[in-house]
């Protein structure tokens, strides 16, 4: 996970069952370049240990990502670089069975407004701004965000935000559904591993599994999603400690409830 040993691309810390993961590029707006994309890719790898419930992305220094660090010559034209070298980190944080938040400080621009739009949760810091900034420099949107943002606030909405490339301040994309919270600076890294850690604490799978299934959601009819919910509830009710877990807090619970 290094650009050097000195200088690693990204950083990690565990909060009990929640890791902490931080791009770490300050330099350079947290730019993507090989070595972060590889580093970001093996990040999803160790999430799917059982010791990981929950993870927290965000970013060193003033911004969240700008994107493509395009200080790079990429020597790219049909495609290339975005199937080798940016798909799979992505389609790896997409398929992560964990619960994911974005903590967004600064700027998500580009690529990395891709990234931030693939989580799970998106918390804001007061001052962030989403930048689609494809169309300003004759791009069209990557990294999934031509698939991700219609799911949350629409195609025409998406479509007028995307072909202006303007920059979307916290309160506009807070109003309008698009994240979830917004909190001052300060307290953005502490408020995303609460959340996280409050989902972690869930009893047996059933975050987890939750994901898995309003993903499922996204091919299935009715019909379908119906049998997808009991194939699901299935596996909740068989997860290991899961009963032990749900005893413990009905007894929390009761002992709150006594005047």
């Amino acid at each position: 996970m290094t650009e050097t040993d000195e200088n690693p691309v990204i950083l990690t810390a565990w909060h009990g069952a929640v890791l902490l993961v931080t791009l770490n590029r300050p330099g350079v707006s947290n730019g993507l370049n090989p070595a972060l994309l590889e580093a970001l890719s093996k990040i999803w790898v160790a999430a799917a240990s059982p010791a990981c419930r929950a993870v927290v992305l965000t970013g060193a220094g003033r911004n969240f990502c700008g994107g493509a660090d395009l200080s790079l010559s990429w020597g790219d034209k049909g495609g290339m670089e975005l199937r080798n070298s940016f798909h799979p980190p992505f389609l790896a944080m997409i398929a992560c069975q964990k619960p994911v938040i974005a903590a967004v400080n600064g700027a998500a621009a580009g690529g990395g407004l891709g990234l931030a739009l693939a989580a799970d949760i998106r918390i804001l810091a007061e001052g962030a701004r989403l930048v689609p900034g494809w169309a300003q420099i004759g791009l069209v949107p990557d990294l999934g965000a031509s698939w991700l943002a219609p799911r949350l606030i629409g195609e025409a909405r998406t479509f007028e935000w995307f072909a202006s490339g303007r920059a979307m301040p916290a309160g506009e994309a807070l109003a309008i559904g698009l994240v979830n919270e917004v909190v001052p600076p300060e307290a953005l890294v502490e408020r995303a591993l609460q959340r996280a850690q409050a989902l972690a604490a869930q009893p047996g799978n059933a975050v987890a599994l939750t994901k898995q299934l309003l993903g499922e959601s996204r091919k299935n009819g009715l019909a379908d999603q119906l049998e997808a919910e009991v194939k699901f509830q299935a596996l909740a009710i068989a997860a290991p400690e899961r009963d032990a877990q749900v005893a413990a807090r009905m007894a929390s619970f009761a002992k709150a409830a006594k005047p």
